[in-house]
């Protein structure tokens, strides 16, 4: 670890305490020694028991279910860290919940992901580092730093180690319209062609596939997407491209929110494999064999590293 005249202290809420001991591992710098709980009232209590007067404080915590405990986790203990006089405060989030409320899609709608922003800055965030934000324009939300990390770096070279590079069966799937740039990035990584899922969403959580634009039959698809919730998408996606005759489906996201009738649908699918990282934790009972979870933690902790050092982190974007 490269020390510059202030400590580095890492400490973790509720939301993922594994995915931040292995950040803290692979720095190389023990787990900050801090509790989060709650009063028998429900109000969330924090006890920090060491000193962080002028470190450089990296709190971990994603903002998944349950959300707005979480989120709050984590406003708490930026206040207490401003509060106890820390030299630099950020806020490493995995996974930015309320991201997808990230614009008026109807007449009084609220944009809860510029509400997120503005409650981190106002709690005393010097700089946000985060993965894969369901709409990049969240990035503009806050008045302070923020370091968009990409999860398609770690998921194609997967991928390319289990052979899918330069191969011209290979085609990779854009779930909708709205991922088709991240789509075209994953397929240069392969070298592969791409095609795209024309669905509608008539309410939240449904969707429907109304056409598939491109080739796909007798083609390996790998489907790819920043989350999977419900995933009614990546189900009905992949029902449709086994009927256009593609050969095998592969699928792949950063997050994986995995509510309500996931699991199921996902078992019950053709889904060859679901890749997944592990930016949210998985719970056993959702552990199935399909399933394959990749650790952030080595992206996370060489970024965590540069912005300590004060060195650029622009590589991690292209590699």
């Amino acid at each position: 670890m490269i020390t510059h005249g202030k400590n580095i202290k890492i400490f973790a809420g509720n939301a993922h305490p594994q995915l931040a001991k292995e950040i803290a591992e692979i720095l190389g710098v023990p787990l900050g020694n801090s509790k989060v709980g709650t009063f028998s009232d429900g109000e969330i209590s924090l006890d920090i028991n060491e000193t962080v007067r002028g470190t450089d404080a990296f709190i971990i915590q994603s903002t998944n279910a349950p959300v707005n405990d979480n989120l709050m986790e984590l406003l708490i203990m930026i206040d207490a860290f401003k509060r106890a006089s820390a030299g630099r405060i950020t806020a490493v989030m995995p996974y930015y919940g309320y991201a997808r409320q990230d614009r008026k899609a109807k007449s009084r709608d609220p944009i809860t992901a510029k509400l997120v922003a503005d409650l981190i800055t106002a709690a005393g965030a010097d700089r946000i580092l985060t993965m894969d934000l369901h709409a990049p324009q969240i990035q503009g939300y806050f008045n302070i730093p923020l370091d968009h990390l990409l999860g398609a770096t770690i998921l194609s070279k997967y991928f390319i180690q289990k052979g899918f590079q330069d191969r011209e069966d290979v085609v990779v799937i854009s779930p909708d319209l709205g991922s088709v740039t991240r789509a075209r990035k994953f397929a240069d990584k392969l070298h592969a062609s791409i095609a795209i899922i024309d669905k509608r969403r008539p309410k939240a959580n449904i969707s429907e596939v109304m056409n598939v634009i491109g080739e796909v039959k007798g083609k390996t698809c790998i489907l790819v997407d920043d989350l999977i919730d419900t995933a009614g998408t990546i189900c009905n996606g992949t029902n449709a491209l086994i009927k256009l005759g593609a050969i095998d489906v592969y699928a792949c996201c950063t997050h994986s929110v995995l509510s309500g009738p996931a699991i199921e649908r996902i078992e019950g699918s053709p889904i060859k494999e679901l890749v997944m990282l592990n930016t949210i934790a998985l719970p056993k009972k959702k552990q199935i064999n399909k399933i394959k979870v990749i650790s952030v933690a080595p992206m996370f902790a060489e970024a965590i590293r540069r912005i300590y050092a004060d060195t650029s982190i622009s590589k991690l974007f292209e590699d």
